[in-house]
């Protein structure tokens, strides 16, 4: 794993890192793969990079777009992180439909679209079962309890080693989420943490030993690159 963190002065210069990043590994994986998959993180942090990425001239034929995680509700609802990411940059870009693969959230049954989703997965990938597929690049964020994707302290989604996509848990309010295992084959992985209210949880998921339980991003720790983008925090 290569690991960079790096703090930079302001929400804005975290933006532009993390554009400069997130474009050099499209271009990349495009070049090396004939094809970008990469996978969306929701909340506030991202949102103006994804508006900023919507003003690029890409081959948006060959990038395939996924969310790492999903609130279980309407597409339409104000806290789908779906909805989000389609009026700051899928529906601002001539990208085909086929190319955007969000979680399902219409069954009523949280577990049978986690697993419907995972078979979409594989198929896409053209991975077997017990096998992990390689996103490009991941986008992350992390929460005060250091929870990243919908892997949050304690539940038991941590535990999932053997499956790509699982059901995590908010006070009782079903997400769907990548599994640790899956985060971890990427290419590439950007968490983006903006704010003072993230520095206890930051100590503890960079100290040299914590409860992985405890505070869930300490599991990320990708076969690529690793990429910490740090702003209103100290290291």
């Amino acid at each position: 794993m290569n690991k960079q963190v790096k703090l930079l002065q302001s929400k804005e210069e975290l933006i532009e890192q993390a554009l400069e990043i997130c474009l050099a590994k499209m271009q990349e994986a495009i070049s090396q793969r004939g094809q970008c998959t990469i996978a969306l993180a929701g909340g506030n942090t991202p949102k103006p990079l994804y508006e900023s990425i919507a003003t690029q001239n890409l081959p948006w034929d060959k990038i395939h777009v996924f969310w790492g995680d999903e609130r279980y509700v309407d597409p339409d609802h104000s806290d789908s992180n779906q909805k989000m990411a389609r009026q700051a940059w899928l529906d601002r870009v001539p990208i085909p439909p086929t190319n955007i693969h969000p979680m399902p959230t219409g069954a009523g049954d949280p577990e049978a679209d986690a697993s419907s989703h995972d078979a979409h997965l594989r198929e896409f990938f053209q991975v077997s079962p017990g096998d992990f597929p390689s996103f490009d690049l991941i986008l992350l964020g992390m929460g005060g309890d250091a929870h990243t994707a919908s892997l949050f302290p304690h539940t038991d989604a941590l535990q999932i080693s053997d499956r790509l996509i699982t059901v995590g848990n908010k006070d009782g309010q079903p997400r769907l989420t990548f599994t640790a295992p899956l985060i971890n084959q990427a290419h590439c992985v950007i968490f983006l943490v903006a704010g003072a209210d993230k520095q206890a949880a930051l100590d503890r998921v960079f100290a040299e030993n914590e409860d992985e339980m405890k505070y869930p991003s300490r599991l990320i720790q990708p076969k690529g690159e690793l990429h910490w983008l740090l702003t209103g925090v100290n290291i």
